[in-house]
């Protein structure tokens, strides 16, 4: 696992060393599937450098990427990559936007890192050995009132067809009971802030698995919960996801699922 491991934190800083020496600065921007659905010509440069890192070491493993999609090995490891999630926020100088890759093995999850260089915060789990956010351990907060937590979400670029309800509902519900909701814009530096107890709970809809892998990892590595919104166990490949301190966690089901107030 060493060898994976120094691989990850290798790859993962050298992206975010490219990010960092664009950030504010020139760059061509273009559109995928909506409007606002942005990618740029930093995102592939750091994707490409990322690839390259691991290929360098492991050209047998499956790569699942954002920008290239799936590049298919017959292989036990697949490294999940986000080259830079975050990207609306990087293209409008918004320093809140980061490399994220998380590593399955056998369909499990087992290491995950996601780097913000421009707050030259890295935050890193391997499993079952905890998560850390520059070296030092971290855990989630511990707050057991829903009434008092501080939370964050995003949405997504497109509704989801097939949700219970529409998500703005779901919002409606939780700030009417006056509670604080950020929306930061990085579904990884979300789930990274749950993980070091920022943030009390986090939901979203229609997340990637690039989005989620290695924030995933690193919220259940900090003593979090994570799970659908039917409470039912998560995988990277969900499109619903509730991370919170695991305190709140019943709470927040049932103010989503529109069961009872908070």
């Amino acid at each position: 696992m060493d060898g994976l491991k120094e691989v990850l934190l290798h790859a993962t800083q050298e992206a975010g060393k490219i990010i960092l020496h664009y950030f504010n600065g020139v760059f061509k921007i273009d559109h995928k599937v909506g409007i606002n659905n942005l990618v740029t010509e930093v995102d592939n440069h750091a994707e490409d450098k990322i690839i390259q890192i691991i290929r360098q070491r492991y050209p047998e493993h499956t790569i699942i990427s954002e920008e290239v999609g799936e590049m298919i090995q017959v292989s036990d490891y697949q490294w999940l990559i986000d080259p830079i999630d975050g990207t609306v926020n990087f293209a409008h100088g918004i320093p809140i936007c980061c490399v994220s890759i998380g590593l399955l093995y056998k369909n499990q999850l087992v290491l995950g890192a996601v780097f913000n260089p421009m707050m030259d915060e890295l935050f890193f789990a391997e499993k079952g050995k905890g998560a850390t956010l520059n070296g030092i351990p971290i855990s989630v907060s511990t707050k057991a009132e829903f009434k008092t937590a501080c939370l964050v979400t995003g949405f997504p670029y497109k509704w989801p067809d097939d949700s219970k309800e529409h998500p703005i509902k779901v919002f409606e519900r939780i700030v009417l009971e006056g509670l604080p909701v950020r929306r930061l814009g990085s579904a990884a530096i979300d789930l990274c802030w749950v993980a070091c107890g920022r943030f009390d709970g986090f939901w979203e809809y229609n997340l990637s698995a690039w989005d989620v892998a290695a924030g995933y990892l690193i919220v259940q590595e900090a003593g979090g919960r994570i799970t659908d919104f039917d409470g039912q166990p998560y995988n990277v490949f969900e499109k619903q996801t509730l991370a919170t301190n695991g305190l709140i966690h019943e709470q927040m089901l049932s103010v989503i699922n529109g069961k009872s107030n908070a």
